[in-house]
């Protein structure tokens, strides 16, 4: 009887106790008012620490409101641990839009008391009372991590890692036996790099070893790029004579007076020069370069088909050339043996010619010329033609119509790529092999 009065009494008290709570919107206040800080002892008591407020702070009441909760810096304390309140964390979360609604319960009043704002969690950072006092230890160097590793794949490694480790240990480079020798290499690169060359002295040396006429890199106009005498002496030049052009009577007897009479190129300008009356200088200047090219045309059949050949011969083959022109052409594009009086023709020396040659179509073609009829008139093919253009410092493509009206040309010419050479000349850069 007394234990069934004892527990129908403390379900009467629960029933109370539940039903006399009292649930209510707390008034909203100026003051800060609870905060909610997480991962702390509900035991643990706070202090809450704020800035000076600033004179423009925000006319908004919420917004102030929120802005000042965030700058509030929490601080608890128990026996063992320091509870502070880490304003980074605590602003990231804040920002995530992460928002409790917080309640207080009055227990001697029954009063539960919701607070009219949500508010955002202070994320705490605890430190140790005593571990204060030790200093915290470096983090490891990048030699320290590599050591343990090396440690560890040698205790626990397969036997390939084990294998690579050692192999990297034979590889590895020791750099303090060197701090004693360092000072001699340096001395000697200093030593070595005292007689090289300057940039501009290494331009200058590559310069006079190219297999092309004496140049002027200044020049603004392509006429003289390439200087007239720098490519036929001025004593040849004086020496070459056109009288017999004049007295021809057609284009059969003027193919006949040229020492190589199989080119279409030459004997194509030959017979459109003799036609221009407009100018008498230009036209007399166009015949002697082409009566030259002519000629050396017919000397380079002449040395390219046998290993040795004499200056007799070579003279009996350019008969309708002056001597001192003949004797030009032996001294520029051929080699002679020690104690030997026979000329031999080399890569190098075939390349200058050509080189010196091309130059001279230029001038006759307004520097745009035709590559692929001189490659048929010579047996070689198109692409090494241009090549060789190309290291006069000529581009190859095609004319517009504003250079073929120029220049004299028909449509049927835009079809045609040239070796078109401007100023001042531009040297086509080495390749740089990739590795």
């Amino acid at each position: 009887m007394s234990t069934a009065k004892s527990v129908s009494k403390k379900r009467k008290h629960e029933s109370i106790s539940s039903e006399g709570v009292v649930v209510k919107l707390a008034a909203s206040t100026s003051g800060v008012g609870p905060l909610l800080a997480l991962e702390a002892p509900s035991s643990t008591a706070f202090k809450c620490y704020a800035n000076k407020k600033a004179k423009n702070e925000s006319k908004q009441p919420e917004k102030a409101e929120i802005s000042h909760e965030q700058d509030l810096l929490v601080v608890g304390e128990t026996d063992d641990v320091e509870f502070i309140s880490n304003e980074a964390e605590s602003r990231r979360v804040a920002d995530s839009g992460c928002r409790y609604v917080i309640a207080v319960h009055n227990k001697r009043t029954s009063t539960l008391s919701i607070l009219p704002t949500t508010k955002s969690p202070h994320i705490l950072t605890r430190t140790v009372k005593a571990l204060k006092s030790i200093p915290p230890s470096a983090a490891p160097s990048q030699q320290d991590y590599k050591q343990a590793r090396t440690t560890l794949g040698e205790t626990f490694g397969t036997k390939k890692a084990k294998a690579n480790i050692r192999a990297q240990e034979r590889n590895r480079v020791d750099v303090s036996a060197m701090e004693g020798v360092m000072g001699h290499l340096q001395q000697g690169i200093d030593r070595g790099a005292a007689g090289l060359m300057t940039t501009e002295e290494a331009r200058e040396e590559a310069d006079k070893n190219r297999l092309i006429p004496t140049f002027d890199a200044s020049a603004v106009d392509p006429e003289d790029s390439y200087p007239l005498h720098n490519i036929i002496p001025e004593v040849e030049w004086k020496a070459l004579s056109i009288s017999a052009f004049d007295q021809a009577a057609g284009e059969k007897e003027r193919k006949a007076l040229l020492p190589f009479g199989y080119s279409n190129w030459v004997n194509g300008h030959v017979n459109t020069t003799h036609a221009d009356i407009d100018s008498p200088k230009r036209r007399k200047k166009n015949l002697k370069i082409l009566l030259y090219i002519s000629a050396m045309m017919a000397f380079r059949r002449a040395v390219e088909r046998r290993k040795t050949i004499t200056k007799d011969e070579l003279t009996e083959k350019l008969s309708a050339m002056p001597s001192v022109v003949v004797d030009g052409l032996i001294v520029r594009f051929t080699e002679t043996s020690r104690g030997s009086t026979s000329h031999t023709s080399t890569s190098t020396t075939q390349t200058k010619l050509l080189t010196y040659m091309f130059s001279l179509c230029l001038k006759v073609d307004n520097f745009a010329s035709d590559t692929s009829q001189i490659a048929h008139d010579l047996n070689m093919p198109v692409t090494a033609i241009n090549n060789l253009f190309k290291s006069l410092g000529c581009k190859i493509g095609l004319l517009g119509d504003r250079e073929r009206s120029r220049l004299g040309l028909s449509a049927k010419d835009a079809t045609a790529k040239r070796a078109i050479l401007n100023a001042p000349i531009a040297f086509p850069k080495p390749r740089l092999r990739r590795k």
